[in-house]
């Protein structure tokens, strides 16, 4: 795959969208880039779970960033023939109260899968959780890149973060 064959996709799939949209982080934005757009179109799914898989090596285990991260996780699974885990948002309050889905190993290497980073705030709680149940964390994979920081946070906290696309890449023909 290209990244101009998964900017294609995306853009296929209307998952760029233009106007005055309010972000997770409270900021406001001109585009707005829907993961559920992206995330639930069977070509879109498919790159990336492609993309995703030749970036994952050997004995690591994909984290899948809740709600977003768990579709991506999933078919990335798939197709790489790799476990996964889900990192949810918060402890659940019941059954298990685990924060952590799935079977993690203490030292197990994980790679945190996510959507989209603004700020990266989502994929560094997810991170943290992780590394508190015991995971070796040092990577994210991410579709979208919004250049807003969220590589320079994650590299703050040791991981380094790969998008497949940034939004200079998917604004640039606009």
């Amino acid at each position: 795959m290209t990244d101009d064959e998964l900017i294609a996709a995306l853009q296929d799939a209307d998952a760029v969208q233009y106007g005055e949209f309010e972000l997770s982080h409270g900021g406001t934005s001109e585009y707005y880039v829907d993961k559920y757009l992206f995330e639930t179109d069977p070509r879109c799914l498919r790159l990336i779970a492609e993309a995703f898989a030749e970036r994952v090596s050997g004995d690591a285990k994909l984290g899948g960033v809740a709600l977003g991260g768990v579709p991506l996780a999933a078919a990335t699974a798939v197709t790489a023939d790799a476990p996964y885990v889900i990192a949810r948002k918060k402890a659940k309050e019941y059954g298990t109260a685990n924060r952590i889905e799935g079977r993690l190993d203490e030292g197990e290497e994980v790679v945190v899968v996510e959507d989209i980073a603004t700020t990266g705030q989502s994929a560094v709680d997810a991170v943290e959780a992780l590394r508190d149940a015991g995971a070796e964390v040092n990577r994210a994979l991410l579709v979208v890149d919004r250049e807003e920081g969220g590589a320079a946070l994650l590299d703050e906290h040791g991981v380094e973060m790969e998008a497949l696309v940034t939004a200079s890449d998917l604004l640039g023909g606009e």
